[in-house]
């Protein structure tokens, strides 16, 4: 590609980022809509020299530019979450309720069921099968921006917007649910792509499957985490109560820090071989667990949530181009049914199964009523992490579908963006006019 082309892209993008937000704001129309739209129509037009958008030539800087979308998106969440995580305290656990059982129910049901579906019904290969699973697995409500929380909120002394916006957000068990869980499924998913890639080189799964459940399920979640969080408390403990004055950062508002503890964790945790997708997140819950009410925190989620915004709609400016310009060609109707399965079917059961049995009551935090367990099952997006999984997947092992499964997991984003998009403004209005009426 081009670095005249490369330009314009960065620049259409960047004016996209800062218009598309506010002028779409009032209506059911989400920006990544326009920017996949926008890109088809770009496609469309004679390409200039050198405009290459293969998926398979371009993997390397696939794969770069979609990890550092994934990871800065994961920071914003780790800042952008209001509701604390108390490791010793039960109360804390429940309120994140909805989170684990999206994680520990949903999540495998629908890799589950995309394999099953898969293997059975379209002739894949096991290893495929549990691949496009695991590829198709993360949620991303970043593309849809209505089901996520808004960010970091101070309460601040006769600033009642601050407190409203504050107790929406708090009270908001769908939008923390649904953000929360993206925050931390990006990094989980990462075992079964590791599985697939296993049963596709390695053979049987007895071959590997003990090793793959200690050092892959388990190990690298744990050094993740321990990462992320040794990483985020040391940082907070020298950004707010240093006895240094230069290394107060907090006080000189000064928000570079949360792209330097990005990168810091990310580095490390992948050098001692736990997930840094898994590390960052925690690293951000860290980083917001000191002094969460302090004004500090809403300076460093601005400066990545105007990074994340970018890069995202770069992505997607790019995969609309390259989907009118052959990306889609070997999609068939096998492609087709995963997509449209997954998006009205696989996702919202498995969600429903997950966040049904054995509910917790609407009146406590962590409580779903009827309509907000509907909601939360259905609006699981998918987005950037899964183009980076496949990117992954595609250049550690050479798959004869690898064309096959580009087609089908852009075919995949394209339809929840749409689905999802035009559904989450007025859904989640309903839903806050229904909160609201239950709290007057």
């Amino acid at each position: 590609m081009s670095s005249n082309v490369v330009y314009l892209i960065g620049g259409v993008a960047l004016l996209l980022a800062a218009v598309l937000p506010i002028a779409l704001r009032r209506y059911a129309v989400s920006a990544p809509m326009v920017l996949l739209v926008l890109g088809m129509a770009i496609g469309l037009l004679p390409p200039p020299p050198g405009l290459s958008l293969d998926p398979v030539a371009l993997r390397p800087t696939i794969q770069r530019l979609s990890e550092l979308a994934v990871l800065v998106a994961l920071m914003g969440v780790g800042l952008a979450l209001d509701r604390p995580f108390l490791l010793r305290t039960r109360a804390s656990w429940a309120a994140w309720s909805p989170t684990w059982r999206l994680l520990l129910l949903a999540m495998p049901l629908t890799i589950g069921a995309v394999w099953l579906l898969g293997w059975t019904v379209l002739g894949l290969t096991p290893a495929v099968a549990l691949l496009l699973g695991a590829v198709l697995a993360p949620t991303d409500p970043v593309l849809a921006g209505d089901v996520q929380v808004a960010g970091p909120h101070v309460i601040e002394e006769g600033a009642d917007e601050e407190v409203e916006e504050h107790e929406i957000d708090e009270d908001d068990d769908v939008r923390f649910a649904l953000t929360s869980e993206a925050g931390l499924n990006d990094g989980l998913a990462f075992p079964f792509v590791y599985a697939a890639l296993f049963l596709a080189a390695r053979g049987p799964v007895g071959d590997w499957l003990g090793g793959w459940v200690v050092w892959e399920l388990v190990g690298k979640v744990v050094l993740g985490a321990l990462v992320g969080v040794l990483v985020g408390w040391t940082l907070a403990k020298v950004a707010f109560r240093s006895t240094t004055e230069a290394l107060r950062l907090a006080e000189q508002g000064e928000p570079l820090l949360a792209l330097a503890a990005l990168v810091t964790t990310y580095g490390l945790s992948e050098i001692v071989g736990g997930y840094g997708f898994l590390a960052v997140f925690a690293c951000g819950m860290a980083l917001r667990a000191a002094e969460r009410s302090h004004a500090y925190h809403r300076s460093m989620h601005e400066v990545i949530e105007r990074l994340e915004r970018l890069l995202t709609l770069i992505i997607l400016l790019l995969l609309g181009m390259a989907m009118t310009r052959g990306l889609l060609g070997p999609l068939d109707w096998r492609g087709v049914t995963v997509a449209v399965v997954l998006v009205f079917v696989i996702r919202p059961a498995a969600g429903w199964v997950s966040l049904f049995l054995r509910s917790r009551a609407a009146r406590f935090p962590g409580g779903l009523t009827r309509p907000e367990r509907l909601a939360t099952a259905f609006f699981g997006v998918r987005g950037v992490g899964s183009i980076y999984y496949l990117a992954y997947a595609a250049g550690q092992h050479a798959f004869p579908e690898e064309r096959w499964l580009w087609a089908t997991v852009a075919f995949t984003i394209a339809l929840s963006v749409f689905v999802h998009g035009i559904l989450a403004t007025p859904v989640m209005a309903r839903l806050d006019r229904r909160r609201g009426a239950r709290v007057s």
